[in-house]
């Protein structure tokens, strides 16, 4: 992992933000897995899908690379 750019108040304040979208839609695709609803299980799947792209979007703009073994 590197990092060029400099975290502060507004950068943490955005990723908290990023992270509370993306556990929304995680608990969104949680309770229709376990209601066994299909169709809101794949749309809520591509809801978190969609949170997690745009948090890693995010790191990325900000310098953070991340590999993936």
């Amino acid at each position: 992992m590197t990092l060029t750019g400099v975290i502060d108040d507004h950068v943490l304040q955005h990723y908290r933000e990023l992270l509370d979208q993306e556990d929304a839609a995680f608990d969104g695709l949680e309770h229709a897995y376990e209601d066994g609803d299909r169709n809101h299980f794949e749309a809520d799947l591509t809801q978190w899908t969609a949170a997690a792209q745009r948090r890693l979007a995010y790191l990325k703009r900000l310098g953070v690379d991340l590999e993936f073994a």
